[in-house]
């Protein structure tokens, strides 16, 4: 279980940095409503491009967290569970602009992968 946990934290970090670093101006067929970039997506779901900014920073720290998590082991739990929190927002925001499912379905792997790293670091503890 401590693999899966450790697999777990770096693939949310691998896919919330390259989303946030590399892909956000850049179009995926995972963009909210009609937006071609993420400030046009935050945009769409009637949110400032402060949101957007403040969001994505978030997001960025908590990736960086799970991976401080690997050596710093108090960083897990508030890194996987700020990340939850932000893909149950990020799924209610897609569910607020009728997305279809296909483009709310990284964050829902985002947050079960979250959900599930919280629920084997207690069962580790």
């Amino acid at each position: 279980m401590k693999i899966l946990k450790k697999i777990l934290m770096l693939a949310v970090s691998a896919v919330v940095l390259n989303v946030w670093l590399f892909r956000f101006s850049k179009a995926t067929i995972y963009r909210g409503g009609d937006a071609t970039n993420m400030l046009e997506e935050f945009a769409a779901y009637g949110l400032s491009n402060s949101i957007a900014y403040l969001v994505g920073g978030l997001k960025i720290l908590a990736a960086l967290g799970l991976l401080a998590g690997f050596v710093y082991k108090k960083a897990i739990v508030p890194s996987a569970t700020v990340m939850s929190i932000l893909m149950v927002g990020a799924i209610a925001m897609h569910v607020k602009v009728s997305d279809e499912a296909i483009k709310f379905l990284p964050a829902g792997l985002m947050l079960v992968s979250s959900a599930l790293i919280l629920l084997l670091n207690k069962k580790e503890v």
